[in-house]
């Protein structure tokens, strides 16, 4: 996602979601630590993969980027498959908001709790065109989260829950400062950058100089 769709969804989200923690926290500039676990939210790195995998690849993403919902409905399975599931690559995610809709859907992944974030990122980019287009994406939403067993009560607090929004936030500003991220999605392999929506064989030609 680039400058032009970052302004493009920014006036979207400021007709579609101006309550709740989401309103107003994008607008920091400083980080916090993540909160406590009494709401049941994914803290810290989403993983998948092992701890000894010789390569990390670390993916920045925004839930509202088209490019990103490419990788992750064309390529992440057949990527998992081949690299995470057989001890190769550790897969990390990160997420990196570029509006308060893709900010609100991040905020529903952890909300899912540790052992269901991953899925319930890959159902929302999977369905990223119903609810990132929606004429009240909020209420889409919602839907999401009840399908993942998360009730009203829980998904309105979820997304007026401030330091969840503002530890997300810190995760974007950790990637433009650690790693000059600017644009989604951006892949952290060992450290080096490469940006795009990489294809499976696009993988194979980078992951040879880490994996030989």
């Amino acid at each position: 996602m680039t400058q032009p769709d970052v302004n493009r969804r920014l006036q979207i989200a400021r007709r579609t979601f101006m309550t709740g923690a989401a309103a107003s926290v994008l607008a920091l500039s400083a980080g916090t630590a993540w909160a406590s676990t009494e709401t049941g939210y994914a803290e810290g790195d989403i993983t998948i993969g092992s701890e000894d995998a010789p390569v990390t690849v670390i993916e920045y993403a925004s839930m509202t980027c088209p490019h990103c919902a490419t990788f992750h409905n064309n390529t992440f399975k057949d990527f998992r498959e081949k690299y995470v599931d057989t001890g190769k690559v550790r897969m990390i995610f990160r997420e990196f908001p570029f509006d308060q809709l893709g900010l609100a859907a991040a905020m529903l992944a952890r909300c899912a709790g540790p052992d269901r974030a991953v899925g319930m990122i890959d159902v929302l980019f999977r369905q990223q065109s119903s609810w990132s287009r929606s004429s009240d994406p909020i209420a889409e939403l919602r839907k999401i989260g009840r399908l993942g067993g998360i009730s009203k009560s829980r998904f309105d607090a979820c997304l007026g829950d401030q330091k969840l929004a503002e530890s997300i936030v810190a995760t974007r500003k950790e990637g433009q400062e650690k790693h000059d991220v600017s644009s989604t999605p951006s892949f952290i392999i060992n450290g080096d950058k490469y940006s795009g929506a990489m294809s499976l064989a696009e993988f194979d030609e980078v992951l040879k100089k880490y994996l030989n």
